[in-house]
């Protein structure tokens, strides 16, 4: 066992750790849907929230919705990997890269295919002098083409980092009561940055489409 073992997606033959990310949606009992109780009222308070901003800004109509289920489904997949014995899927490039090159693959073909014009302008910003025009259009392409790989290794990245702080302090056996309160105080920082992570994944994704 290693430091990095906990994110190794194939512990065994019959390794089932990519199945905690339906964990969420099949440990929910189906009064949770039914009934209206403080949770259920605290998701929809978000919900409204994250929908009216995505709105006012999202030019594309009827993405909302979407950006939202992205929101809260990353959330619950980063706080689900807070658990002990619980793989945490968000960690890894396979999943993040998953979300965000479909998102920005689609946002880009329908800017270039509805509105090429304005996918031009984008390239060049205003008051750039003539003589760097080709190196903004250069940098700008480049600038563009990464995103998604920026996307996927900023929420895979801040995810490992984490958990490897909490691994290295785990490990150490001695000072107890100080450690406790240490990884107490951590838990409640990664539970922080599990929802932050997942309002800067969907508000870049929507600051990005909204360019189109």
């Amino acid at each position: 066992m290693n430091l990095f073992s906990t994110f190794d997606p194939s512990t065994g033959i019959m390794s089932i750790n990519w199945m905690s990310m339906l964990m969420p949606i099949m440990i929910i009992p189906i009064k949770y849907w039914n009934n209206m109780n403080k949770i259920s009222l605290l998701t929809e308070m978000i919900d409204k929230v994250m929908f009216n901003e995505i709105k006012s800004s999202m030019k594309i109509k009827g993405t909302s919705i979407m950006m939202v289920s992205i929101l809260m489904y990353i959330m619950i997949t980063n706080i689900n990997g807070l658990m002990p014995y619980m793989f945490t899927s968000s960690s890894h490039l396979s999943f993040s890269l998953a979300m965000a090159l479909p998102m920005w693959f689609s946002s880009m073909t329908y800017g270039w295919t509805k509105n090429p014009k304005s996918m031009l302008m984008h390239l060049i910003p205003t008051g750039t002098p003539s003589m760097l025009m080709p190196f903004m259009v250069m940098i700008e392409s480049i600038s563009n083409l990464i995103r998604p790989g920026s996307l996927a290794i900023r929420l895979s990245a801040n995810m490992i980092a984490g958990h490897l702080i909490m691994s290295l302090l785990g490990s150490n056996s001695s000072y107890m009561m100080l450690l406790m309160i240490m990884l107490m105080t951590l838990m409640m920082f990664e539970f922080a940055v599990s929802m932050i992570q997942a309002y800067v994944f969907m508000t870049l994704i929507n600051l990005y489409s909204s360019e189109v």
